[in-house]
């Protein structure tokens, strides 16, 4: 097992100075962070074109509406590898390690998705070209999947326990920064390639993905492992079972962890991949007006994530949870509202504020799913509890979306799913526990040497 986590680092890791433990924390953060924003950009560039370019490029014989939803049906496919990714990788991240998961997950999304740009199109190869699309598609999926609840956790278990929310907002962080860094890239792309970029221009974005795996694969070589995780090896409290034995023990997190991300996840997509959809079908805007937009959005999310992250550190994760859970029921009517009025400012200081309530969701909801889970079972139960979230909430939110507006023509039907989904998540977020404030760093001590950590406890 020790060659497996890194013997070597463990041993170096068991009487780490302060200001060693800071640099690791912060390489921890930055790796993760930065391999996030990686993995995501890979993410969000396959919406952006499933909205934009694949359904003249893989489904060309279709009409508009049609070949959109066909489009957005092999995007749901990348949600619905999500929980297949969290099983396994997440099974792994409890055995072996927080580190060569996330390795090994960066490994699977990059080179899944440089191949997306070099494969063939309908009208070269036929219906085989939609059918390597759904198998690229599910890779990013499956390593999505696994890449969250590692990140998360690297950034948290190496940070100090009263800044968790805080910490683990910043692999939520890699969000804005990879949407903003795809919808940057494919507005260049397309700017550059003009009446190419159908042709081969849309290639370029996929291609250059593989520049950026090389250098996150650079920095998360050089992190160590967690302190936590080597606590539990040391102990020898690494789970043989991982996944079966959070299922049996904590399944109603699990459940509870998917189901408060209704009102953060759906409106998200709805936000990001659905406002191309709306906006150059419905009112007729070009391409770059919405992809500036959606962009300004994403610059304003690096700050408000880690902020709401920080804000939880002070008023508790559920409270701070709470309340954009809040302000997305109300978010919703006002979003379609001024969307709908088909002025372009109006239309891009909207889009442009869109994410808001999002990100005061998402800054402490990393800390508030991992907390709710022990240390040897935590990659794994965290991981499946946010990934089933996109079979429910993520994956399906565009499609829904499509077909809603397609049957009424009127936008605020969408505006009351969004209302459905805020009081699932509300009404979800009263079972879950808060444990803000608990000290996951001592949680093995407690377990095994309860007399003896009282003492230390009291005598400060």
């Amino acid at each position: 097992m020790s060659d497996l986590v890194g013997g070597q680092e463990l041993q170096r890791g068991q009487d780490m100075p302060p200001e060693e433990r800071r640099k690791q924390m912060l390489r921890a953060v930055v790796a993760s962070t930065v391999g996030t924003s990686i993995e995501w950009y890979d993410y969000f560039l396959y919406g952006t074109m499933a909205a934009l370019v694949f359904p003249k490029l893989f489904f060309p014989k279709a009409d508009p509406l049609t070949g959109t939803l066909d489009s957005f049906g092999i995007f749901f496919i990348g949600f619905a590898a999500r929980p297949v990714g969290a099983w396994i990788f997440g099974t792994y991240g409890d055995r072996i390690g927080r580190k060569a998961v996330l390795i090994a997950t960066l490994l699977l999304m990059g080179i899944a998705t440089f191949l997306i740009g070099l494969m063939p199109t309908t009208s070269q190869i036929g219906i085989s070209a939609a059918v390597i699309l759904v198998v690229l598609r599910t890779c990013q999926g499956l390593g999505v999947g696994g890449e969250w609840g590692g990140s998360v956790l690297m950034s948290m278990e190496w940070g100090s326990a009263k800044r968790k929310g805080f910490l683990a907002s910043w692999p939520q962080f890699g969000v804005p920064a990879g949407l903003l860094t795809s919808t940057l890239v494919v507005a260049a792309t397309s700017a550059a390639t003009g009446s190419g970029f159908l042709v081969w221009g849309w290639r370029i974005p996929f291609l250059l993905s593989i520049v950026l795996v090389a250098v996150g694969l650079y920095i998360r070589l050089g992190v160590m492992e967690t302190p936590i995780f080597r606590q539990i090896v040391d102990k020898k409290r690494v789970e043989a079972r991982p996944m079966t034995e959070v299922v049996k023990r904590n399944w109603r997190e699990i459940i509870l962890s998917a189901l408060i991300r209704l009102p953060e996840q759906a409106p998200f997509y709805l936000f990001t991949v659905f406002v191309y959809t709306y906006g150059t079908t419905a009112l007729k805007f070009q391409r770059g007006f919405l992809v500036n937009a959606v962009s300004v959005a994403a610059l304003i999310s690096f700050v408000t994530i880690p902020l709401a992250g920080h804000l939880s550190d002070r008023i508790g994760r559920l409270t701070m949870y709470r309340i954009g859970i809040a302000v997305m029921a109300v978010w919703g009517f006002v979003y379609f509202g001024l969307y709908s009025t088909a002025i372009p400012a109006l239309v891009f200081i909207t889009i442009m504020l869109s994410l808001i309530p999002h990100d005061l969701q998402y800054g402490p909801q990393a800390a508030l799913i991992a907390e709710s889970f022990t240390g040897r079972l935590r990659y794994s139960g965290a991981s499946l509890g946010y990934q089933l979230a996109s079979v429910i909430a993520g994956g399906p939110a565009p499609l829904i979306a499509t077909y809603l507006f397609a049957q009424t023509k009127n936008p605020y039907v969408i505006s009351v799913y969004i209302l459905v989904c805020c009081v699932v998540g509300f009404a979800a977020t009263t079972l879950l526990k808060d444990r803000s404030s608990y000290d996951h760093s001592r949680e093995y001590e407690e377990q095994e040497m309860p007399a003896q950590a009282v003492t230390r406890r009291a005598m400060g």
